[in-house]
């Protein structure tokens, strides 16, 4: 199905930093976007053909808009499944596919998914709400320390917390929810898959992420990780697996833990582009969101080696200010050589809410992560 220079429509659900990335590739290629999101000031409205403001989690809204898709794709996992399933009877051809989806909205069904395929991963639990998981614990039959995540809507340190006493469970949400073995890590790691309808496959190299300890936010991405081979090895042979076994169209963000004793476990995907292929864009020749363009238009897939080494250092809300954002110091990290900011279009910050993120490159690493620390030093993301 060829776009280019057509009045074939591609549908975006969501317009956040993820779709405004992804109408890089889709501007240059010119292909006619159509992106719809609940937030009229989303990033992505002014680099698409058409922007619609509406709830993606709303049956009418979802179905109405992809009706009139060639193609749809979505840059968030929170959208209304029930209307995914019926556009694809319809004939509108939507990647990932909903039966993906499904699985990956809900935690509970993701970690039974990799039990169900003898795929590693945290031993864990599942708990239909809060009170039964309270119950569980007074039984004997559930201990602390534990990560307790919700099994819907939590994202970016949203909706996961480590569980240490019964106080720490007076802060949890009454939901469905998972609790996992807190197991000691040495290191998260994290894939980038792609994969097109004709089965061809691209991996790109494993990177490593550093989290705020505070927050549970990534604050460091690193390319390539510090691992040894061997550990690279285990990390994309594992992301193959889920990848084969989800048969999953577009990109897949496959995360893990490296474990203290060197085995390699799924923490959990994310069936779209994701932070932490962002240094993609000025570290591979291909970038994940051109990459994800590729795979769900059947075109051949990129390559995906490094040009660079790059570290990314993402620029959240500081502590303290809400409001209209500014970007204190951005001026003294300009003059800084290999320093590539992406400011994401968002005019109101507030703590930990990611408003962009800086890219460092640099031929040695080394050289990359102390840059990536003095960047972090220098620029705050304020209010005005």
């Amino acid at each position: 199905m060829n776009f280019f220079s057509t009045k074939k429509k591609l549908g975006i659900l969501g317009g956040g930093q993820l779709g405004k990335m992804i109408l890089f590739t889709t501007r240059k290629w010119d292909i006619q976007t159509h992106v719809m999101d609940p937030n009229k000031n989303a990033p992505a409205r002014l680099a698409c053909d058409n922007f619609k403001v509406g709830d993606l989690m709303n049956y009418e809204s979802v179905f109405n808009f992809g009706s009139e898709m060639d193609v749809l794709t979505i840059e968030i996992e929170n959208v209304n499944i029930k209307a995914l399933f019926a556009l694809e009877k319809k004939g509108v051809k939507i990647f990932p596919q909903p039966s993906i989806l499904k699985i990956i909205q809900n935690k509970s069904k993701q970690k039974n998914f990799y039990s169900i395929n003898k795929i590693p991963t945290a031993n864990f639990r599942t708990f239909s709400d809060l009170e039964t998981l309270k119950n569980s614990i007074a039984k004997g039959n559930l201990s602390y320390p534990f990560v307790w995540k919700s099994s819907m809507m939590g994202y970016d340190g949203f909706g996961v917390s480590i569980v240490k006493t019964n106080k720490d469970l007076e802060t949890l949400n009454n939901c469905e929810c998972i609790t996992e073995d807190l197991v000691p890590i040495k290191s998260e790691l994290s894939v980038i898959i792609a994969r097109r309808t004709n089965g061809e496959v691209k991996v790109y190299p494993v990177v490593e992420m550093k989290f705020n300890s505070t927050s549970n936010q990534v604050e460091y991405v690193i390319c390539p990780a510090q691992i040894s081979k061997k550990i690279k090895s285990k990390a994309e042979d594992l992301a193959r697996v889920v990848s084969e076994k989800l048969q999953h169209i577009g990109i897949l963000a496959v995360e893990m833990f490296l474990t203290e004793t060197d085995e390699v476990i799924i923490n959990e995907v994310a069936p779209r582009p994701h932070n932490s292929g962002h240094i993609t864009i000025e570290s591979s020749y291909t970038s994940q969101f051109e990459q994800h363009i590729r795979s769900i238009l059947d075109l051949p897939l990129g390559s995906t080696e490094i040009k660079i080494p790059a570290v990314m250092v993402n620029l959240v809300g500081k502590e303290g200010f809400y409001g209209s954002v500014a970007y204190k110091n951005i001026d003294q990290i300009l003059v800084i050589d290999g320093v590539n900011p992406h400011i994401y279009g968002k005019k109101q910050t507030r703590p930990n809410r990611k408003m962009g993120h800086v890219t460092i490159v640099n031929k040695n690493l080394n050289e990359a992560l102390k840059t990536a620390e003095q960047v972090k030093s220098i620029i705050e993301v304020i209010s005005k």
